[in-house]
C-alpha cells in the first residue's frame, strides 16, 4: 500500500532561525535555467512589451491616425479613440472600485471574530481528515485532499503570531489543544506543520506581553505539547529532509519553552528527552550539521539553568560521554563560525556545568578528565581554554567547603609555616581533583601559559587565577603537591607574583574607574534608589576586574601565609606604587562586608587570610 508520507510531502520552512534545508537546490540553477544566452535561438516570450525597445527606430503595425502619435487622448465626440464613457459610467466604476477597496481593507482586520472563524474552519478539517482516513484507511488517495486542505488551514494560524493580543482566546478555544494533537498525526508532515506553527507563536522574539505568552504556553502544556514532542523524536528520519526540519523545528520548540526558568526543570525531568539529546550529539556525522549543534545546545541549556538537571545528565554517564566527544579536539580545530564550532563550545559548557556538582568531579576523575583537558592546554588549539574554563569549575568547591584553619598550625613549609589540610576537616572531591592536576604534571603548562597570556586575554587569565586559589585552598599542608605548587611562585626571583601584583594594579585601576561613574550616577537618588542601582550593577563591576581583583588578593594572603620570602617579594612589588598590605586586606574585608552572602566557611577561610595582612 502507497504510504501518504510518500504521497503528500511538504517543504520545509523556517522560524526564528533559518534551517537550512541540505537537499535544496543550487539558487545559481534556477537562475541559469531562465536565462537565455545572447547567442541563443529559443523564440522569445509570447508576451512582448507595446512600447518596445527604447532604440528601435521602427515601429511595426499600421500608423496611428493624425493626431494620435504624440500623446493619446479622446476626440471631440469622445468616440473611437476615447474611453467611450461617459461621466455616469465613470461615477459608477469610482464606486464599485470604492467598494472593492473597502472589502479589501475588511479582509485585513485580524480580530477575535477572525480568529473564530479560522479556528472553527480548521476544527472542520480537522475532523473531516480524520473521518475519510477512517473510512478510507486502505486508500490514501481519498483523503489526500482532504489533508492538503488541513495542511493549508495550520498555515493560516502563522499570522497570528504578529497579533498577540489574540493570544488568551486562542488558547482558551478547543483550536489551541487540537494543534498541539496533530503532533501525533500518522502523517508526519502534517504533524511537522503543527510543530513548525507552535515553534512561531511561541518565539520568544515575538512582540508580546509575558502574561499573553504564558497563557498560550499553559494551554499548550495542558494539551500534553512536551510528550507529544518528545515521542516525534522517535519516528522522525532525518535522513529525509521533511523529517530533518520536524527534528529542528521540535528544538526550536524545546528551546522557546526553556527561555522561562520555570520550565528547566519540568523538561529536564523528561529521560526520553535527556536520552535522545545524549545520544544525538554523539551520532557520527561527516559535517556538523545544524540539528546536532542544536540538540549540544539544547543540552546546554538544560545543564546550566538547573542542579537537578546536571545530576540527572551526570547519572546518565554524561560526563564521560562528553569528554568523548571532545576528545578529538585536542589536536584539531573546528572551522570558525561552523556548526561543529558551536557544537564544540556547546559540549565545553555542558562539562562545565557538570564539573560543578560534586558527584560531577567524581565522574571528571574516573574518566581521566583532568589529564585529557590538560593535553588540550599543552596542545594549545582553539580547545585550550575552554579545557582551562572546565579545570577551573573542577578544581572549585562544589559545596560549602570546611573552615579555613590557622596557617601557622600542624606543620611548616619552607619557612616554618602551613596550614591544616581542609581534607582532614572534610572531605571535598575539589580537592582530589587539585591534587589529581598536580599529580598529572599539570602545573609547568598552567604557570607557562600565566606567564605568556596577554591582557588581549582576559577570560583565560581569570580561569588560570581560579585554578591558582583553587590550588592554594584545597591541597592537604605537608604534601608534596603543595610544596610544589608554591615552589612555582617562588622560582625565577619571584617573577610570577611580581606578575600577579602587575595584574592586581590594573584590575584595581578597572574597578575604581567603574566605581567612580557609578558615583556619579548616585547622585540626586534615595538612599534606596543608590541601593538598588548598586545591587542591578554587582555583575558589571564583577565583570570589570573585581572578580579576578578578589582572586588575585586571595592567593596573595594564601602565599604570604605560607612562605616569608613571598611576603617580601608581595611587599616589595606593592611599594613600587606605594601600595602595601591594607590595600590587600581592604579587598578581602569588602568582600566579607559587601551585599553578596558569603557561607560560612568562606567567610571563616576570609577572616584567616585577613589576620596574616596586619
Amino acid at each position: 500500500m502507497t504510504s501518504i508520507d510518500d504521497i503528500f510531502k511538504r517543504p520545509a520552512s523556517a522560524t526564528k532561525r533559518k534551517f537550512e534545508n541540505p537537499s535544496e537546490r543550487d539558487p545559481t540553477q534556477a537562475w541559469k535555467s531562465v536565462k537565455i544566452s545572447s547567442g541563443s535561438d529559443v523564440k522569445q516570450s509570447s508576451y512582448t512589451s507595446i512600447a518596445g525597445d527604447e532604440n528601435d527606430e521602427d515601429e511595426a503595425g499600421p500608423t496611428l491616425p493624425p493626431g494620435l502619435d504624440d500623446e493619446p487622448g479622446d476626440d471631440e465626440e469622445g468616440r473611437f479613440f476615447g474611453g467611450g464613457l461617459d461621466e455616469d459610467a465613470k461615477d459608477a466604476i469610482d464606486y464599485l472600485d470604492g467598494k472593492d477597496g473597502e472589502e479589501a481593507i475588511l479582509e485585513e482586520q485580524y480580530d477575535v471574530s477572525w480568529l473564530r472563524k479560522l479556528s472553527l474552519n480548521f476544527e472542520k478539517k480537522m475532523t473531516k481528515n480524520a473521518a475519510l482516513r477512517a473510512k478510507h484507511e486502505s486508500d490514501p488517495t481519498k483523503f489526500m485532499a482532504s489533508e492538503a486542505d488541513l495542511d493549508e488551514t495550520i498555515k493560516g494560524f502563522s499570522i497570528l503570531s504578529e497579533h498577540s493580543e489574540l493570544y488568551a482566546e486562542f488558547a482558551n478555544s478547543s483550536a489551541a489543544a487540537s494543534l498541539v494533537a496533530l503532533l501525533a498525526h500518522d502523517n508526519t508532515d502534517i504533524a511537522i506543520g503543527a510543530i513548525e506553527i507552535i515553534s512561531e507563536l511561541t518565539d520568544e522574539d515575538i512582540v508580546a506581553e509575558q502574561g499573553q505568552w504564558d497563557v498560550l504556553v499553559d494551554a499548550f502544556m495542558e494539551a500534553d505539547l512536551l510528550s507529544l514532542l518528545i515521542s516525534n523524536f522517535a519516528r522522525f528520519d532525518e535522513s529525509v529532509a521533511a523529517d530533518t526540519s520536524g527534528v529542528y523545528h521540535s528544538l526550536s520548540v524545546i528551546e522557546n519553552l526553556l527561555s522561562q526558568p520555570a520550565n528547566t526543570d519540568l523538561i529536564g525531568k523528561e529521560s526520553a528527552l535527556l536520552t535522545w539529546l545524549l545520544t544525538r550529539i554523539q551520532k557520527p556525522e561527516k559535517s556538523t550539521t545544524q540539528n546536532k549543534q542544536y540538540a549540544s545546545e539544547i543540552l546546554s541549556i538544560l545543564t546550566q539553568s538547573s542542579t537537578s538537571n546536571r545530576r540527572r545528565v551526570i547519572e546518565a554517564n554524561g560526563v564521560e560521554l562528553l569528554l568523548t566527544n571532545l576528545a578529538p579536539y585536542r589536536r584539531m580545530d573546528p572551522q570558525k563560525e561552523s556548526e561543529e564550532e558551536e557544537y564544540m563550545e556547546n559540549l565545553f559548557g555542558c562539562l562545565t556545568s557538570l564539573v560543578d556538582e560534586s558527584e560531577g568531579k567524581v565522574k571528571f576523575l574516573e574518566a581521566e578528565g583532568v589529564e585529557l583537558c590538560l593535553l588540550m592546554v599543552r596542545d594549545a588549539k582553539t580547545s585550550k581554554s575552554r579545557a582551562l574554563k572546565v579545570l577551573d569549575h573542577a578544581c572549585g568547591y562544589a559545596e560549602s567547603p570546611p573552615p579555613a584553619e590557622d596557617a601557622k598550625t600542624n606543620g611548616s613549609t619552607s619557612s616554618g609555616r602551613g596550614k591544616k589540610t581542609m581534607e582532614e576537616a572534610s572531605p571535598n572531591n575539589a580537592a582530589a581533583v587539585c591534587e589529581k592536576f598536580v599529580e598529572s604534571r599539570g602545573l609547568k603548562p598552567l604557570f607557562s601559559t600565566f606567564v605568556k597570556t596577554k591582557k588581549h586575554d582576559p577570560e583565560t587569565t581569570e580561569h588560570i587565577l581560579g585554578i591558582f586559589a583553587s590550588l592554594l585552598r584545597s591541597l592537604p599542608g605537608n604534601s608534596d603537591q603543595r610544596f610544589r605548587v608554591l615552589a612555582k611562585f617562588l622560582e625565577k626571583d619571584f617573577e610570577k607574583i611580581t606578575k600577579l601584583v602587575s595584574l592586581r594594579r590594573d584590575y584595581a585601576s578597572r574597578v575604581a574607574a567603574f566605581d567612580t561613574k557609578l558615583e556619579d550616577q548616585k547622585k540626586d537618588l534615595s538612599k534606596e534608589e543608590q541601593e538598588e542601582l548598586e545591587l542591578e550593577n554587582i555583575p558589571t563591576r564583577l565583570d570589570e576586574g573585581l572578580y579576578c581583583l578578589e582572586r588575585i588578593d586571595a592567593i596573595l594572603a594564601w602565599l604570604i601565609a605560607e612562605d616569608d620570602g613571598a611576603k617580601k617579594a608581595v611587599v616589595k612589588a606593592l611599594a613600587e606604587r606605594d601600595e602595601n598590605l591594607a590595600d590587600l586586606r581592604r579587598t578581602l574585608q569588602a568582600q566579607l562586608d559587601g551585599v553578596l552572602e558569603v557561607e560560612p566557611a568562606e567567610r571563616e577561610m576570609l577572616e584567616a587570610l585577613i589576620g596574616f595582612l596586619a
